[in-house]
């Protein structure tokens, strides 16, 4: 058995209490971060005290390298992962969300990942003994530099911090720079030190990572979407008493309610943090420069397509309406 017993051992009902370790790299205050403490406050609640759930936050137990492996082997019960950790799993599929411009807006986005084609990619996770329960949205992301991004050009020949995605090492190629795969916790220093001149995130990364305070240029670009998927080890949660497993269900379908819902807000309030802060130039790319980096990018598609499969790509066309220009 998997499961692990708390340090007071029982619960006041004389039950083993269960013991989850939640794992993620980001800080307490994103919206990953935020979901995280609200599952765990829900799952404590309606299981009434038989699950225990330690949050641990800012990579704080595993790099997010490594965090794939520790639950894999058990070290860490549940994990909320970014989709581009997948890929280098095997699951090349789920490379998919990190095509550029393939979701405009957060409706086309959840036409995927709360329909079948979203539950039909958790279910891959399977055989790599994970249980895949749900997708959290983060958001779109915006080009960071050390200097200004109005157009494709002006990222040519920088070296931009990427996740390790085949995909997104394509997209960074397409613009003319130099992608660089690196630890989501060592990007600061990075760019702080030089070492890499910029980055992709969404706002709220940006912010509560202190990236602002050592990019002096960020252009909302909106060119790709950032979520996570909320996993668990298979064999840990098959092992659960069924209403265990049933109330912590509930407890993902209420966080996930919560995490999409607060995702923009989070981001629209990093904005306004950034702003006030006078550290970074924000800029906003109007349409014939938005045009530019949709004409740049979405060739990627085409040319990842035998990669991620090209009737996965077709069927997320189909879902949501997708449009080149």
């Amino acid at each position: 058995m998997l499961l692990c017993l708390g340090s007071l051992g029982a619960t006041a009902w004389g039950q083993p209490q269960i013991i989850i370790k939640f794992s993620h790299v980001v800080a307490p205050d994103t919206p990953k971060g935020k979901a995280a403490e609200y599952f765990k406050w829900r799952a404590e609640t309606l299981t009434r005290g038989r699950v225990r759930v330690d949050v641990y936050p800012n990579s704080q137990l595993y790099k997010d390298k490594e965090e794939l492996e520790a639950l894999q082997l058990g070290a860490v019960q549940m994990l909320a992962p970014s989709l581009a950790k997948f890929g280098p799993l095997g699951i090349r599929e789920f490379e998919v969300f990190d095509l550029p411009y393939i979701f405009d807006n957060y409706d086309m986005l959840h036409r995927i990942t709360q329909g079948s084609v979203g539950r039909e990619l958790l279910d891959k996770l399977d055989a790599k003994g994970i249980k895949g329960l749900a997708f959290w949205d983060n958001g779109f992301k915006s080009f960071s530099a050390n200097t200004p991004i109005h157009l494709p050009g002006d990222l040519k020949g920088k070296r931009l911090r990427i996740q390790s995605s085949k995909v997104l090492d394509e997209e960074i190629r397409a613009l003319g720079g130099r992608p660089q795969v690196m630890p989501f916790s060592e990007v600061y220093p990075a760019l702080k030190a030089g070492v890499i001149d910029g980055t992709e995130n969404p706002v709220s990364n940006f912010y509560t990572q202190k990236m602002y305070l050592v990019q002096p240029y960020l252009s909302l670009t909106d060119h790709g979407y950032l979520g996570y998927a909320v996993i668990v080890n298979k064999r840990f949660w098959d092992e659960l008493p069924a209403d265990v497993r049933s109330a912590l269900e509930q407890a993902v379908r209420d966080s996930t309610l919560y995490a999409n819902r607060i995702a923009k807000e989070e981001n629209d309030r990093a904005l306004e943090a950034v702003r006030r802060s006078g550290k970074t130039h924000i800029y906003q790319p109007n349409a014939r420069e938005r045009a530019a980096f949709k004409q740049a990018l979405i060739p990627v598609h085409a040319r990842m397509a035998a990669r991620i499969g090209p009737d996965l790509i077709r069927a997320i066309y189909r879902e949501t309406g997708f449009k080149a220009n």
